[in-house]
């Protein structure tokens, strides 16, 4: 995997980029709309490898809990650690804000995702019926939670 890593804050000068990366990524992928009203709402983040924008994440913090809302990686940039390096950073992000506690759905289907979430420390604590849209209907989110740690101290 790459050092050369970085990060900052989305912008509507973004979207195109992100929406190109979103639309390679899910079957069923936030639209510019969506990243809009995030843009407006939320804390969004764009991860660069070198000069490429390879990932993009969302967090919302509501006084000590935070919600992972989105985090993308680049489908022909995966599984290289992107992941987790993008992960690493939306939770420290959330922690700085005063976040202790984060929640977040994952498609009961999407395996990699789950155990990136499980390898960060997340557990999963419930099972969201019919949350997300489907080829062939719906399909359940399941509900994963972890205590955010200040990396500083670890």
């Amino acid at each position: 995997m790459s050092e050369d890593v970085s990060f900052r804050r989305m912008t509507a000068a973004d979207l195109d980029n992100v929406l190109k990366i979103e639309y390679a990524a899910f079957s069923h992928p936030w639209t510019r709309g969506t990243y809009t009203d995030a843009l407006s709402a939320y804390e969004c983040w764009v991860m660069f490898e070198g000069e490429q924008q390879v990932g993009h994440g969302v967090i919302n913090v509501i006084i000590d809990e935070a919600h992972l809302l989105n985090i993308t990686v680049k489908p022909q940039s995966q599984g290289r650690g992107l992941g987790l390096r993008l992960l690493e950073h939306l939770m420290a992000r959330a922690y700085e804000r005063g976040g202790r506690e984060c929640f977040l759905e994952v498609r009961a289907s999407n395996g990699s995702a789950y155990r990136l979430y499980e390898r960060y420390g997340f557990n999963e604590i419930g099972r969201r019926r019919d949350y997300y849209p489907a080829a062939d209907g719906r399909e359940d989110a399941l509900v994963m939670a972890c205590t955010l740690l200040d990396e500083s101290d670890s």
